[in-house]
């Protein structure tokens, strides 16, 4: 249980590189990226959440939510590609 706890706060140390990059960024596809990653950051710690609670409901969560970013992240990248023609 030590350990989860400690992957639970290296993910909000990596959370908060993510909103630094997301506040910094000095292109969109760096905030595309940043925002993308704090996703799955977010995911993780929602993963990890499972296995600490003993919660197998909340892998469907994080299940679905990857697939809604992949579609996410998808349409940012063609949302910038686009931007740089």
């Amino acid at each position: 249980m030590i350990l989860l706890d400690v992957v639970l706060v290296v993910l909000a140390c990596a959370m908060a590189v993510v909103i630094g990059r997301l506040v910094r960024g000095p292109t969109d596809a760096d905030r595309a990226a940043a925002l993308d990653l704090g996703f799955f950051v977010f995911l993780a710690a929602l993963a990890v959440l499972a296995a600490r609670l003993d919660a197998p409901d909340l892998l469907d969560l994080v299940l679905t939510g990857t697939l809604v970013s992949f579609l996410a992240t998808v349409a940012m990248a063609r949302l910038v590609h686009r931007g740089q023609r």
